[in-house]
């Protein structure tokens, strides 16, 4: 039948779960190598492209010796790595110390499993989906894989037997632990509109949006999520970056406070692994962002308006220019936000994102229950509560943090006035500042410290007693 609808110019029916079954075994492994090479030469192509933007950016040329316009840059790199030294600490946890780069790197490769590039074609005589695979919970697998991952990071942390590693780990696993949860919720929202957790039926729910008429024309509404969705999308743009650790969210390799992070001890292709993994969850994010929210491989609009632009190859083209895009906003973030504070970055994972996503949620299935219902009085009843008392607590939490702030503030003005820990002569209101050393230390009023004479041999901080001391607050 699909042979027949593409001979007749009449595009395939959109791939369904049943489309998987019955694959040779050939078919099954070209996927699974050409998904491979296609991370392989993306990662190669991201490292050369962003350093490249960003050399543009900062107004310096970029890497352009290696081949033309520096595209072998990326590949002399990679050649490069795994033949340098390979330096083992000597107190490391040797086991875990090589098999954390593994854990980091596979569970990169086998979530791009589920990412659909195209619908059905025809490869070699055999009609196939343009996918490795899929199935009723296959969004399910990223989360888990996501999950799987940070266990390489935190391993490597741990088992390098170094304080800046560990603290690079401990951050990671506190990140995406946060990070996490929100990502998952902007999903749900999602899976209510497309009745599935499958990545091609969401795909497919993306297909058309409700008709209209308009002057006598036949229109449709928007039917990608990222329109429909807004709220969801936006927050998981903000918890892909998180998820793969990048700027502005790259605390867990913060070089000015923990050297490089978890990574700090590792060298040649262990460190290469941890590189390669960072780029491929980039391009698996922002596959999963296209697929989730983007409409996935169909076409844009006005492209659309073309009856074969979703059909046969083609879809390839609009999957890859729609990641592409994405991938360059991982650039252009780099190239422009600086790295924030920690408690900044756990303040807006759980004091933010997860509660807009949670009241996201509740509107959401309101307004399909709505739906279903035809709209009827206690569907409004309920969807007005739920509101009510959002803004409720809202306000009722702005109120509570006025009073705590006011209450630091007086204590902070007893304190000034007092002398105490707050320091003397702290004006009134400034709240209780940043711990200070005590200020009533004896060279603070020159016990012990002798003070020659202008002019006298022992000037510039001389002792009588020889030795030199510093005058700090005599």
């Amino acid at each position: 039948m699909s042979n027949l609808a593409a001979q007749a110019g009449v595009p395939a029916p959109d791939p369904t779960l049943a489309s998987f079954y019955g694959q040779p075994w050939w078919m099954i492994t070209l996927k699974v190598v050409v998904v491979f090479l296609f991370l392989m030469l993306v990662t190669l192509f991201m490292i050369w492209a962003e350093r490249r933007v960003i050399g543009r950016m900062q107004q310096r040329p970029g890497p352009n010796r290696a081949g033309p316009f520096g595209l072998l840059q990326s590949l002399m790199d990679g050649l490069k790595l795994p033949l340098k030294e390979d330096i083992v600490p000597r107190n490391v946890d040797k086991v875990l110390f090589w098999l954390a780069p593994a854990l980091s790197v596979i569970p990169a490769f086998i979530s791009f499993a589920i990412i659909p590039f195209g619908p059905e074609v025809s490869i070699f005589g055999v009609r196939t989906p343009l996918q490795v695979a899929d199935f009723p919970v296959a969004v399910l697998l990223v989360l888990a894989m996501s999950s799987m991952g940070v266990y390489g990071i935190v391993l490597a942390g741990w088992s390098s037997g170094s304080p800046y590693p560990l603290l690079g780990g401990l951050r990671s696993s506190a990140q995406v632990i946060s990070y996490e949860i929100a990502m998952a919720l902007s999903f749900v929202a999602v899976f209510l509109y497309a009745g599935s957790l499958s990545t091609t039926a969401i795909v497919t729910a993306q297909a058309h949006g409700a008709r209209f008429h308009l002057f006598g024309v036949t229109l449709h509404y928007p039917s990608w999520f990222a329109v429909l969705l807004l709220p969801s999308f936006l927050i998981y743009l903000i918890t892909m970056v998180g998820e793969t650790n990048r700027l502005p969210f790259d605390l867990p390799e913060g070089e000015g406070e923990i050297v490089a992070g978890f990574h700090t001890e590792y060298s040649s292709l262990k460190f290469a692994l941890f590189y390669l993994a960072e780029y491929i969850n980039m391009t698996t994010v922002a596959g999963l962002a296209t697929t989730l929210f983007l409409g996935g491989w169909r076409a844009p609009w006005p492209v659309t308006i073309w009856s074969g632009a979703n059909s046969g190859w083609w879809p390839l083209l609009w999957f890859l220019a729609k990641v592409g895009i994405l991938l360059f906003c991982f650039i252009w973030l780099r190239g422009t936000l600086p790295r924030i504070r920690y408690d900044q970055l756990m303040a807006l994972g759980w004091k933010v994102l997860i509660p807009v996503s949670l009241a996201w949620i509740l509107m959401i299935a309101t307004i399909r229950v709505w739906r279903q219902h035809g709209g009827s009085t206690p569907v409004y009843i309920v969807g007005g509560a739920i509101i009510a008392a959002l803004l409720l607590l809202g306000w009722a939490g702005d109120v509570r943090m006025e009073r705590r702030r006011a209450a630091e503030a007086a204590a902070a003005e007893e304190e000034a006035a007092a002398g105490g820990p707050g320091g003397p002569g702290r004006p009134p209101g400034a709240g209780p500042g940043f711990p200070v050393p005590p200020l009533d230390l004896p060279h603070y009023h020159g016990i012990g410290v002798a003070v020659p004479a202008a002019g006298s041999p022992a000037d510039h901080g001389a002792a009588q007693d020889g030795t030199v001391k510093e005058v700090t607050g005599a």
